[in-house]
């Protein structure tokens, strides 16, 4: 039974720990990403940035998934990506020094009155975000609490079979030690928690079951299994995301190994700095945890102050181990930011298919420079390729919008705020808007098609100009759309511009809809020219359509009314 409680007691604190993480994320996140994308200027800031980002949001992953995702659009270099990594190690720690502070006292009544005053928040929907803040870090410490003084009532320290084990093994000196790391990496990948880990080390140290040279192997450990998870995860995604991870691995890789060197003199430093001697009884058994702590603490700094005059030969490092794809089509990768999965909330998730649209958008704009193309091929071999390719990029519209979308579904299942539930079904209407755009071009292509297989004469001049007129008026609505969407953030996006455009497009088709009936009238050209003719000119209407679908689906007009002139 007392087995089950302690298993429970690592769940609820492993809950609170999300739930407090989550709640940190969805009041500072968007802040924080805008702290990542412009506090980055050399490698130093990159670190304070993720060490501050990290400490604030109680979430390396969550660091290194915004950090990546920057990479990737190129708001990052891989160096400064390197940079906040090594930041993101320095910040994690301070989950350790709560855990010391929670453990170091009865926190029944206080863990009791938060989450009173944390389900006022919820309920009453004041701070939501705030309440869910303030109930994980209470079920966390609850957790923490109760698992010390379930661990105090098993009597670990008394147990033989217990003392026993620990005894056989704890007597080979570095052996040991290699042992007690291997046990650490393994129980955090099986775990995923590396929280959860270093709650239990903390627990068997302050019972007197494991000595502090031990549980210190353990943290170290835990430091690489971490690192382990993420490279795993990693294996799908895109390069970037895999070199960010391989960084991570071997930044924690080199701590370990200079660290084994020395050891015994640097646990004996730390338990000094703590002020307690290993090599004697402790009467106050937490203050082992303070030293796993402070451990955790000089491990992550002393590392971070070798490796960070070495970024620029980490990141070659990388680069070697993770050399670009090869011969890859760039195509075929139809998901470059969430087809790996290196998410920890589903507020950063819906961070990942923003950026994902950014990509839907700007493969819409090239696939419709195929189709301008595709007008004034005349060899059969390149015309077919190129039709060919617009028809695969068709496919791959049809894809995103299936994937995005089924991925949205998921997000949406998960702990979201108000705001982001909008966000989620604003973001759906997009994707359904972009892969009609998709369809229009495809469409369009298809038409220069029929007409080259089957048109017994070619357009005029003057029609060639009215399309390529309505072409660019198209073109420029398309990347108009693009940079606005990528620069929403911004508050002096102007719409204006976007509105009178498809205001433009559509006049101008009609324009050109009662021209061609009095051109073909008068005999200029046969009447399936013009109906070949004003079809490429009604899909380059439609897709003036959906481009401003777009606009209106991402939000900006609501967000910006002053920036709007209604045409």
């Amino acid at each position: 039974m007392e087995f089950f409680v302690l298993i429970g007691c690592v769940a609820l604190l492993m809950y609170g720990m999300k739930v407090m993480s989550e709640g940190l994320q969805k009041m500072a996140g968007a802040k924080l990403r805008k702290v990542l994308a412009t506090m980055t200027t050399n490698r130093f800031t990159s670190l304070l940035t993720g060490a501050f980002i990290t400490a604030s949001v109680q979430s390396s992953t969550a660091t290194t998934v915004m950090t990546v995702s920057f990479v990737s659009a190129g708001l990052l270099t891989l160096s400064q990506a390197i940079s906040v990594i090594m930041g993101a190690n320095i910040g994690t720690t301070l989950t350790a020094w709560i855990m010391v502070l929670g453990g170091a006292f009865d926190m029944r009544s206080v863990v009791y009155t938060a989450i009173v005053i944390s389900i006022i928040l919820i309920y009453s929907k004041r701070n939501i975000n705030l309440g869910e803040f303030i109930m994980g870090l209470a079920l966390m410490l609850l957790g923490l609490t109760t698992l010390k003084g379930n661990a105090v009532e098993m009597h670990l320290d008394q147990n033989p079979v217990i003392q026993n084990f620990f005894a056989s093994i704890s007597g080979w000196g570095y052996g040991s030690y290699l042992l007690f790391l291997f046990i650490g990496g393994m129980l955090t990948c099986a775990v995923q928690s590396s929280a959860a880990i270093m709650a239990i080390t903390m627990t068997l140290c302050s019972t007197g079951v494991l000595d502090i040279y031990m549980g210190i192997a353990l943290v170290m450990g835990e430091n690489i299994g971490t690192t382990i998870t993420s490279n795993i995860v990693a294996l799908s995604a895109s390069t970037q995301a895999r070199r960010a991870a391989m960084a991570h691995l071997i930044f924690n890789l080199f701590g370990v190994c200079w660290i084994l060197c020395i050891f015994p003199y640097f646990v004996d430093f730390v338990c000094e700095l703590v002020g307690c001697n290993p090599h004697e009884e402790i009467a106050d058994k937490n203050i082992l945890n303070a030293v796993l702590a402070a451990f955790h603490t000089a491990f992550n700094v002393c590392n971070v102050l070798i490796l960070i005059w070495f970024v620029p030969f980490l990141e070659k490092a990388v680069c070697f181990i993770i050399p670009n794809k090869q011969g890859a089509d760039e195509e075929e990768s139809r998901l470059l930011y969430i087809s790996g999965g290196l998410l920890s909330t589903a507020e950063l998730s819906i961070f990942e298919a923003k950026k994902e649209l950014n990509v839907f958008i700007a493969r819409c704009v090239r696939m419709y420079g195929f189709a301008e193309e595709l007008l004034h091929t005349d060899k059969g071999e390149d015309f077919n390729k190129l039709f060919s390719r617009i028809e695969k990029y068709e496919n791959i519209t049809d894809n995103m919008e299936i994937e995005i979308c089924d991925y949205l579904t998921k997000v949406s299942e998960g702990r979201l705020s108000a705001e982001s539930k909008v966000e989620i079904q604003r973001m759906m209407r997009m994707c359904g808007e972009l892969e009609s755009i998709g369809d229009s071009i495809y469409h369009a292509a298809r038409t220069i098609s029929r007409k080259r297989q089957y048109g017994k004469e070619d357009f005029t001049e003057k029609q060639y100009q009215h399309i390529h007129s309505m072409m660019q008026l198209t073109r420029e609505a398309m990347e108009l759309m693009q940079s606005t969407i990528e620069q929403g953030d911004h508050r002096y996006v102007d719409l204006n511009r976007n509105y009178n455009l498809e205001h433009e497009i559509n006049n101008y088709r009609n324009q050109l809809r009662n021209q061609n009936i009095t051109d073909i009238n008068n005999k200029l050209y046969d009447y399936q020219t013009g109906v070949f003719y004003m079809d490429l000119i009604a899909e380059c209407e439609k897709v003036g359509d959906y481009v401003i679908n777009v606009i209106d689906a991402s939000g900006l007009k609501e967000k910006y009314p002053t920036k709007v002139v209604k045409g």
